[in-house]
Protein backbone atom coordinates (compact mmCIF):
# COMPACT_ATOMS: atom_id res chain seq x y z
CA UNK A 1 0.00 0.00 0.00
CA UNK A 2 0.89 3.79 -1.00
CA UNK A 3 0.69 6.82 0.85
CA UNK A 4 -1.51 8.00 -2.22
CA UNK A 5 -3.64 5.40 -1.14
CA UNK A 6 -3.95 5.75 2.44
CA UNK A 7 -5.11 9.96 1.64
CA UNK A 8 -8.35 9.16 1.00
CA UNK A 9 -8.77 7.29 4.63
CA UNK A 10 -7.32 10.69 6.46
CA UNK A 11 -10.76 12.33 7.10
CA UNK A 12 -13.37 12.79 9.54
CA UNK A 13 -15.61 9.62 10.64
CA UNK A 14 -12.73 7.38 8.67
CA UNK A 15 -12.24 4.14 11.63
CA UNK A 16 -8.42 3.21 11.84
CA UNK A 17 -6.81 0.85 13.88
CA UNK A 18 -3.13 1.48 14.79
CA UNK A 19 -1.28 -1.83 15.97
CA UNK A 20 1.11 -0.97 18.24
CA UNK A 21 -0.38 2.61 19.44
CA UNK A 22 1.64 2.80 22.68
CA UNK A 23 4.51 3.29 21.09
CA UNK A 24 7.05 5.89 20.27
CA UNK A 25 5.76 7.90 17.48
CA UNK A 26 2.54 5.71 17.64
CA UNK A 27 0.80 7.42 20.62
CA UNK A 28 1.00 10.80 18.54
CA UNK A 29 -0.29 9.83 15.38
CA UNK A 30 -3.05 8.64 16.92
CA UNK A 31 -3.42 11.84 18.83
CA UNK A 32 -2.97 13.77 15.58
CA UNK A 33 -6.06 11.56 13.98
CA UNK A 34 -8.37 11.51 16.97
CA UNK A 35 -7.72 15.27 16.34
CA UNK A 36 -8.88 15.16 12.78
CA UNK A 37 -11.93 13.73 13.49
CA UNK A 38 -11.12 10.10 12.55
CA UNK A 39 -12.18 7.14 14.83
CA UNK A 40 -9.14 5.83 16.65
CA UNK A 41 -8.63 2.76 18.07
CA UNK A 42 -5.42 0.75 19.48
CA UNK A 43 -3.63 -2.00 20.58
CA UNK A 44 -0.64 -2.28 22.66
CA UNK A 45 1.47 -5.25 24.40
CA UNK A 46 1.39 -3.41 27.82
CA UNK A 47 -0.02 -0.34 29.74
CA UNK A 48 1.84 2.44 29.66
CA UNK A 49 1.85 6.59 30.56
CA UNK A 50 1.13 7.21 26.81
CA UNK A 51 -1.81 4.24 26.72
CA UNK A 52 -3.85 5.92 29.59
CA UNK A 53 -3.05 8.88 27.74
CA UNK A 54 -4.74 8.14 24.80
CA UNK A 55 -7.76 6.96 27.19
CA UNK A 56 -8.22 10.11 28.45
CA UNK A 57 -8.92 11.25 25.23
CA UNK A 58 -11.43 8.87 24.60
CA UNK A 59 -9.63 6.56 22.43
CA UNK A 60 -9.79 2.73 23.27
CA UNK A 61 -7.00 0.51 23.98
CA UNK A 62 -6.49 -3.13 24.17
CA UNK A 63 -3.88 -4.74 25.76
CA UNK A 64 -2.60 -7.73 24.10
CA UNK A 65 -2.64 -8.17 20.13
CA UNK A 66 -6.12 -10.46 19.33
CA UNK A 67 -8.15 -10.33 15.70
CA UNK A 68 -11.23 -9.17 17.11
CA UNK A 69 -9.77 -6.41 18.56
CA UNK A 70 -9.99 -4.68 14.39
CA UNK A 71 -13.62 -4.34 14.97
CA UNK A 72 -15.41 -2.21 12.36
CA UNK A 73 -12.12 -0.54 11.59
CA UNK A 74 -11.49 0.45 7.88
CA UNK A 75 -7.87 0.68 8.04
CA UNK A 76 -5.02 -0.31 9.99
CA UNK A 77 -1.62 1.13 11.01
CA UNK A 78 1.02 -0.50 12.34
CA UNK A 79 4.39 0.21 13.76
CA UNK A 80 7.65 -0.91 11.94
CA UNK A 81 8.02 -3.90 15.00
CA UNK A 82 4.89 -5.37 14.03
CA UNK A 83 5.11 -7.95 11.42
CA UNK A 84 2.69 -9.71 9.28
CA UNK A 85 2.42 -12.68 11.66
CA UNK A 86 0.59 -10.67 14.09
CA UNK A 87 -2.74 -11.97 14.64
CA UNK A 88 -4.74 -8.37 14.10
CA UNK A 89 -2.18 -8.01 10.92
CA UNK A 90 -3.09 -11.62 9.63
CA UNK A 91 -7.20 -10.40 10.10
CA UNK A 92 -6.60 -7.59 8.51
CA UNK A 93 -5.79 -8.65 5.50
CA UNK A 94 -7.83 -12.20 5.52
CA UNK A 95 -10.88 -9.79 5.90
CA UNK A 96 -9.87 -7.22 3.13
CA UNK A 97 -8.67 -4.04 5.78
CA UNK A 98 -5.55 -2.07 3.92
CA UNK A 99 -2.59 -2.46 6.44
CA UNK A 100 -0.16 0.82 6.16
CA UNK A 101 2.93 1.50 7.66
CA UNK A 102 3.20 4.50 10.39
CA UNK A 103 5.90 6.49 8.41
CA UNK A 104 3.05 6.45 5.50
CA UNK A 105 0.35 7.40 7.67
CA UNK A 106 2.71 10.41 9.08
CA UNK A 107 3.74 11.20 5.55
CA UNK A 108 0.22 11.38 4.80
CA UNK A 109 -0.63 13.81 7.39
CA UNK A 110 2.45 16.38 6.67
CA UNK A 111 0.76 16.58 2.95
CA UNK A 112 -1.82 19.07 5.36
CA UNK A 113 0.68 21.72 6.13
CA UNK A 114 2.22 24.01 3.99
CA UNK A 115 6.04 23.58 5.59
CA UNK A 116 6.82 20.08 6.78
CA UNK A 117 10.33 20.30 8.56
CA UNK A 118 12.17 17.23 8.46
CA UNK A 119 15.58 16.45 10.59
CA UNK A 120 17.01 13.71 9.46
CA UNK A 121 20.88 11.96 10.36
CA UNK A 122 22.41 9.34 11.75
CA UNK A 123 22.66 11.43 14.95
CA UNK A 124 21.72 14.71 16.65
CA UNK A 125 18.16 14.44 15.24
CA UNK A 126 16.54 14.72 18.43
CA UNK A 127 18.47 17.17 19.78
CA UNK A 128 17.96 19.32 16.53
CA UNK A 129 14.69 18.46 16.14
CA UNK A 130 13.92 19.75 19.98
CA UNK A 131 16.09 23.01 19.16
CA UNK A 132 13.66 23.84 15.59
CA UNK A 133 10.51 23.64 18.18
CA UNK A 134 11.98 25.63 20.82
CA UNK A 135 12.55 28.20 17.98
CA UNK A 136 9.55 27.70 15.93
CA UNK A 137 7.45 28.03 19.14
CA UNK A 138 9.08 31.11 20.11
CA UNK A 139 8.38 32.45 16.76
CA UNK A 140 4.61 31.91 17.73
CA UNK A 141 3.97 29.63 14.78
CA UNK A 142 1.75 27.06 16.57
CA UNK A 143 3.57 23.97 15.00
CA UNK A 144 2.49 20.54 15.05
CA UNK A 145 5.52 17.80 16.41
CA UNK A 146 6.81 14.88 16.49
CA UNK A 147 10.37 14.36 18.09
CA UNK A 148 11.70 10.72 18.94
CA UNK A 149 12.30 11.62 22.68
CA UNK A 150 10.71 13.77 25.33
CA UNK A 151 11.37 17.51 25.50
CA UNK A 152 10.62 19.36 28.35
CA UNK A 153 8.56 22.12 26.98
CA UNK A 154 6.10 19.75 25.71
CA UNK A 155 5.75 17.28 28.46
CA UNK A 156 5.88 14.87 25.58
CA UNK A 157 7.38 13.87 22.58
CA UNK A 158 4.93 15.23 20.45
CA UNK A 159 2.13 18.35 20.26
CA UNK A 160 -0.62 19.08 17.64
CA UNK A 161 -0.39 22.71 17.02
CA UNK A 162 -3.05 24.59 14.27
CA UNK A 163 0.08 26.37 12.56
CA UNK A 164 0.54 25.46 9.04
CA UNK A 165 3.88 23.90 10.01
CA UNK A 166 5.02 20.68 11.13
CA UNK A 167 8.31 19.43 12.53
CA UNK A 168 9.45 15.95 12.12
CA UNK A 169 12.13 13.75 13.24
CA UNK A 170 13.17 11.60 10.84
CA UNK A 171 14.83 8.51 10.89
CA UNK A 172 16.06 6.37 7.95
CA UNK A 173 15.68 3.16 9.44
CA UNK A 174 13.90 0.71 6.78
CA UNK A 175 13.56 3.67 4.65
CA UNK A 176 10.64 4.87 6.63
CA UNK A 177 11.70 9.05 6.07
CA UNK A 178 10.84 7.68 2.10
CA UNK A 179 7.56 8.29 3.27
CA UNK A 180 7.60 11.63 4.17
CA UNK A 181 6.82 14.73 2.33
CA UNK A 182 9.58 17.23 3.08
CA UNK A 183 9.40 21.05 2.42
CA UNK A 184 12.69 21.30 4.47
CA UNK A 185 15.12 18.31 4.72
CA UNK A 186 17.69 18.73 7.15
CA UNK A 187 20.84 16.17 7.02
CA UNK A 188 22.97 16.32 10.03
CA UNK A 189 25.34 13.65 8.93
CA UNK A 190 25.63 10.08 7.57
CA UNK A 191 27.36 7.03 9.05
CA UNK A 192 27.21 3.10 8.90
CA UNK A 193 24.28 2.07 11.05
CA UNK A 194 21.25 0.14 10.94
CA UNK A 195 23.24 -2.57 9.54
CA UNK A 196 20.49 -4.96 10.29
CA UNK A 197 18.55 -3.41 7.20
CA UNK A 198 20.94 -1.56 5.10
CA UNK A 199 23.62 -3.20 3.21
CA UNK A 200 26.96 -0.79 3.95
CA UNK A 201 27.33 2.61 3.97
CA UNK A 202 26.85 3.24 0.31
CA UNK A 203 23.77 2.28 0.85
CA UNK A 204 22.85 4.40 3.24
CA UNK A 205 23.47 7.16 1.49
CA UNK A 206 21.32 5.90 -1.19
CA UNK A 207 18.54 6.22 1.26
CA UNK A 208 19.22 9.68 2.53
CA UNK A 209 19.42 10.88 -1.38
CA UNK A 210 16.20 9.54 -2.22
CA UNK A 211 15.19 11.53 0.78
CA UNK A 212 16.64 14.94 -0.21
CA UNK A 213 15.31 14.07 -3.72
CA UNK A 214 11.86 14.06 -2.20
CA UNK A 215 12.19 18.31 -1.70
CA UNK A 216 10.30 19.85 -4.03
CA UNK A 217 10.55 22.68 -6.47
CA UNK A 218 10.95 25.72 -4.02
CA UNK A 219 11.58 23.08 -0.75
CA UNK A 220 15.28 23.15 0.14
CA UNK A 221 18.25 21.10 2.01
CA UNK A 222 19.93 21.74 4.75
CA UNK A 223 23.12 19.88 5.01
CA UNK A 224 26.37 19.42 7.19
CA UNK A 225 29.05 21.25 5.26
CA UNK A 226 31.64 19.73 7.57
CA UNK A 227 30.52 15.42 6.84
CA UNK A 228 32.47 14.30 3.68
CA UNK A 229 29.83 11.37 3.37
CA UNK A 230 26.94 14.04 3.72
CA UNK A 231 28.17 16.13 0.81
CA UNK A 232 29.65 13.12 -0.93
CA UNK A 233 25.70 12.05 -1.22
CA UNK A 234 24.39 15.30 -2.26
CA UNK A 235 26.90 15.87 -5.27
CA UNK A 236 25.16 16.99 -7.92
CA UNK A 237 22.09 17.81 -6.00
CA UNK A 238 19.93 20.23 -8.50
CA UNK A 239 17.39 21.60 -5.48
CA UNK A 240 18.49 24.41 -3.23
CA UNK A 241 21.12 23.34 -0.41
CA UNK A 242 21.96 25.56 2.67
CA UNK A 243 25.16 24.27 3.96
CA UNK A 244 25.87 24.55 7.12
CA UNK A 245 29.46 23.99 9.12
CA UNK A 246 31.30 25.36 12.06
CA UNK A 247 33.95 27.78 9.93
CA UNK A 248 32.36 26.99 6.91
CA UNK A 249 29.01 26.92 5.01
CA UNK A 250 26.56 29.16 4.11
CA UNK A 251 25.91 29.06 7.79
CA UNK A 252 28.21 29.00 10.42
CA UNK A 253 29.75 29.94 13.93
CA UNK A 254 31.71 32.90 14.42
CA UNK A 255 33.51 34.22 17.58
CA UNK A 256 32.81 31.10 19.66
CA UNK A 257 33.32 31.20 23.32
CA UNK A 258 33.31 28.50 25.99
CA UNK A 259 32.02 29.69 29.48
CA UNK A 260 31.83 26.73 32.27
CA UNK A 261 31.32 24.06 29.02
CA UNK A 262 28.75 25.94 27.71
CA UNK A 263 29.24 27.82 23.93
CA UNK A 264 28.25 31.30 22.46
CA UNK A 265 28.26 32.55 19.29
CA UNK A 266 27.12 34.75 16.62
CA UNK A 267 24.76 32.23 13.72
CA UNK A 268 26.29 34.12 10.37
CA UNK A 269 24.95 33.42 6.99
CA UNK A 270 26.68 34.43 3.68
CA UNK A 271 28.96 37.01 5.50
CA UNK A 272 25.50 38.37 7.79
CA UNK A 273 24.94 38.16 11.60
CA UNK A 274 21.36 36.56 11.98
CA UNK A 275 20.99 35.80 15.52
CA UNK A 276 23.73 35.37 18.42
CA UNK A 277 23.39 32.39 20.31
CA UNK A 278 24.04 31.61 23.65
CA UNK A 279 23.21 27.81 24.90
CA UNK A 280 22.34 25.74 28.10
CA UNK A 281 23.59 22.96 26.97
CA UNK A 282 27.71 21.23 26.41
CA UNK A 283 29.58 19.90 23.59
CA UNK A 284 30.89 21.09 20.45
CA UNK A 285 28.17 18.71 18.52
CA UNK A 286 25.59 20.70 19.99
CA UNK A 287 27.14 23.96 18.26
CA UNK A 288 26.93 22.12 14.99
CA UNK A 289 23.08 20.96 15.91
CA UNK A 290 21.71 24.96 16.26
CA UNK A 291 23.41 26.08 13.54
CA UNK A 292 21.34 23.13 11.72
CA UNK A 293 18.23 24.58 13.72
CA UNK A 294 19.62 28.01 13.11
CA UNK A 295 19.45 27.45 9.25
CA UNK A 296 16.25 25.44 9.02
CA UNK A 297 14.86 28.68 10.48
CA UNK A 298 15.98 31.02 8.43
CA UNK A 299 14.55 28.91 5.35
CA UNK A 300 11.16 28.93 7.20
CA UNK A 301 11.64 32.82 7.52
CA UNK A 302 11.57 32.96 11.22
CA UNK A 303 13.48 35.86 12.61
CA UNK A 304 17.00 35.27 14.17
CA UNK A 305 15.56 37.02 17.62
CA UNK A 306 13.56 34.18 17.94
CA UNK A 307 16.45 31.68 17.46
CA UNK A 308 17.89 33.72 20.31
CA UNK A 309 15.00 33.30 22.38
CA UNK A 310 13.88 29.57 21.61
CA UNK A 311 17.66 28.18 22.29
CA UNK A 312 18.77 30.24 25.21
CA UNK A 313 15.35 28.18 26.99
CA UNK A 314 16.22 24.91 25.41
CA UNK A 315 18.09 22.68 28.61
CA UNK A 316 18.14 19.49 26.41
CA UNK A 317 15.61 16.95 25.37
CA UNK A 318 14.93 13.67 27.11
CA UNK A 319 17.83 10.92 27.62
CA UNK A 320 19.98 13.58 25.89
CA UNK A 321 22.70 14.44 28.38
CA UNK A 322 19.69 13.93 31.08
CA UNK A 323 20.71 15.14 34.67
CA UNK A 324 19.48 12.36 36.89
CA UNK A 325 20.70 13.78 40.28
CA UNK A 326 23.76 13.06 42.45
CA UNK A 327 25.53 10.59 44.49
CA UNK A 328 28.18 10.23 47.37
CA UNK A 329 28.75 13.63 45.86
CA UNK A 330 29.34 12.12 41.98
CA UNK A 331 26.70 14.00 39.58
CA UNK A 332 25.03 11.15 37.48
CA UNK A 333 23.71 11.71 33.82
CA UNK A 334 22.06 10.10 31.19
CA UNK A 335 22.63 9.74 27.30
CA UNK A 336 20.72 7.63 24.66
CA UNK A 337 24.10 7.42 22.55
CA UNK A 338 24.25 4.42 21.15
CA UNK A 339 26.39 4.71 17.89
CA UNK A 340 30.29 5.12 18.43
CA UNK A 341 30.16 8.79 16.40
CA UNK A 342 27.21 9.37 19.31
CA UNK A 343 29.45 8.03 22.19
CA UNK A 344 32.83 9.88 21.05
CA UNK A 345 30.57 13.19 20.59
CA UNK A 346 29.05 12.66 24.54
CA UNK A 347 32.57 11.54 25.87
CA UNK A 348 34.32 14.28 24.56
CA UNK A 349 31.92 16.66 26.03
CA UNK A 350 32.32 14.56 29.57
CA UNK A 351 36.09 14.99 29.27
CA UNK A 352 35.51 18.65 28.36
CA UNK A 353 33.47 19.66 32.24
CA UNK A 354 36.60 19.55 34.43
CA UNK A 355 35.29 16.80 36.55
CA UNK A 356 37.97 14.40 37.94
CA UNK A 357 36.46 10.87 36.32
CA UNK A 358 34.51 10.06 33.82
CA UNK A 359 32.80 6.91 34.97
CA UNK A 360 30.83 5.59 31.86
CA UNK A 361 28.31 2.50 32.47
CA UNK A 362 27.57 1.47 28.83
CA UNK A 363 24.42 -0.66 27.05
CA UNK A 364 24.88 -1.68 23.50
CA UNK A 365 22.12 -1.62 21.73
CA UNK A 366 21.33 -4.46 19.14
CA UNK A 367 23.80 -7.52 18.46
CA UNK A 368 23.89 -6.65 14.60
CA UNK A 369 25.24 -2.97 15.68
CA UNK A 370 27.72 -4.04 18.15
CA UNK A 371 29.01 -6.15 15.86
CA UNK A 372 29.12 -4.47 12.80
CA UNK A 373 30.65 -1.57 14.91
CA UNK A 374 32.57 -3.80 17.02
CA UNK A 375 36.56 -2.09 16.84
CA UNK A 376 34.43 1.29 16.36
CA UNK A 377 32.95 0.87 20.17
CA UNK A 378 36.38 -0.62 21.51
CA UNK A 379 38.14 2.65 20.58
CA UNK A 380 35.54 5.26 21.54
CA UNK A 381 35.28 3.08 24.84
CA UNK A 382 38.90 3.59 26.39
CA UNK A 383 37.95 7.45 26.50
CA UNK A 384 36.46 7.31 29.87
CA UNK A 385 38.40 6.89 32.79
CA UNK A 386 36.04 3.95 33.80
CA UNK A 387 34.06 1.62 31.64
CA UNK A 388 31.29 -0.58 32.81
CA UNK A 389 29.83 -2.72 30.10
CA UNK A 390 26.22 -3.77 30.60
CA UNK A 391 25.11 -6.90 28.37
CA UNK A 392 23.28 -5.82 24.88
CA UNK A 393 20.16 -4.42 24.28
CA UNK A 394 18.14 -6.64 22.10
CA UNK A 395 15.25 -4.47 20.51
CA UNK A 396 13.96 -6.32 18.07
CA UNK A 397 17.15 -9.00 17.44
CA UNK A 398 17.91 -12.50 17.67
CA UNK A 399 21.73 -12.95 19.09
CA UNK A 400 22.20 -15.28 16.26
CA UNK A 401 26.05 -14.16 16.04
CA UNK A 402 26.37 -15.38 19.84
CA UNK A 403 27.96 -11.70 20.32
CA UNK A 404 28.37 -10.24 23.86
CA UNK A 405 29.89 -7.09 25.99
CA UNK A 406 31.55 -9.27 27.46
CA UNK A 407 33.55 -9.05 24.14
CA UNK A 408 33.88 -5.36 24.28
CA UNK A 409 35.35 -5.70 27.78
CA UNK A 410 37.86 -8.22 26.54
CA UNK A 411 39.36 -5.77 24.55
CA UNK A 412 39.09 -2.71 26.52
CA UNK A 413 41.91 -2.36 29.02
CA UNK A 414 40.44 -1.87 32.46
CA UNK A 415 36.82 -2.49 31.34
CA UNK A 416 34.02 -4.64 33.83
CA UNK A 417 31.24 -6.43 32.22
CA UNK A 418 28.18 -7.45 33.72
CA UNK A 419 25.07 -9.39 32.74
CA UNK A 420 22.28 -7.58 34.61
CA UNK A 421 21.61 -3.72 35.50
CA UNK A 422 21.48 -4.39 38.96
CA UNK A 423 25.04 -5.45 38.67
CA UNK A 424 26.31 -2.37 37.10
CA UNK A 425 23.97 -0.09 39.72
CA UNK A 426 26.00 -2.24 42.58
CA UNK A 427 29.49 -1.38 40.94
CA UNK A 428 28.84 2.45 40.51
CA UNK A 429 27.88 2.46 44.28
CA UNK A 430 31.00 0.81 45.27
CA UNK A 431 32.92 3.06 42.46
CA UNK A 432 31.33 7.13 43.25
CA UNK A 433 33.21 9.53 44.61
CA UNK A 434 33.03 13.08 44.99
CA UNK A 435 34.56 14.77 41.62
CA UNK A 436 32.92 11.97 39.63
CA UNK A 437 30.98 12.53 36.22
CA UNK A 438 29.06 8.97 35.73
CA UNK A 439 27.58 8.16 32.60
CA UNK A 440 24.66 5.54 31.93
CA UNK A 441 24.41 5.30 27.96
CA UNK A 442 22.38 3.48 25.54
CA UNK A 443 19.07 3.58 23.70
CA UNK A 444 17.57 0.23 25.60
CA UNK A 445 16.76 0.54 29.69
CA UNK A 446 19.99 1.40 31.02
CA UNK A 447 18.62 4.56 32.27
CA UNK A 448 16.74 2.82 35.14
CA UNK A 449 20.80 2.07 36.44
CA UNK A 450 21.80 6.22 37.16
CA UNK A 451 17.69 6.27 38.64
CA UNK A 452 18.14 3.43 41.17
CA UNK A 453 21.33 4.62 41.65
CA UNK A 454 20.05 8.22 42.67
CA UNK A 455 16.82 6.55 44.50
CA UNK A 456 19.53 5.31 46.56
CA UNK A 457 21.32 8.51 47.57
CA UNK A 458 19.95 8.97 50.94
Amino acid sequence: MTVNELQPYIAPGRRAHLVGIGGVSMSPLAEVLHGAGMVITGSDMRESPAVEHLRSLGIPVSISHRAENLGEAELVIRTAAVHDSNPEISAAHAQGVPVFERAQAWGAIMRGYQHALCISGTHGKTTTTSMCTHIIMAAGLDPTVMIGGTLPLLGAGHRVGKGDTIILESCEYCNSFLSFFPTIAVILNIEADHLDFFKDLEDVERSFRRFADLVPEGGRIIANRDDANTMATLAGETRPVTTFGLEEGDVHAAGLTWEKGLPAFDVVCRGEVYAHVSLKVPGLHNVKNALAAAASAMALGVPGEAVERGLAQFRGAGRRFEHKGSFHGAEVYDDYAHHPGELEALLDTARSLGYERVVCAFQPHTYTRTAALFDDFVEVLKKPDVTLLAEIFAAREDNESGISSRDLAERIPGARYFATLPEVTAALRELARPGDLILTVGAGDVYTVGEALVAGAS
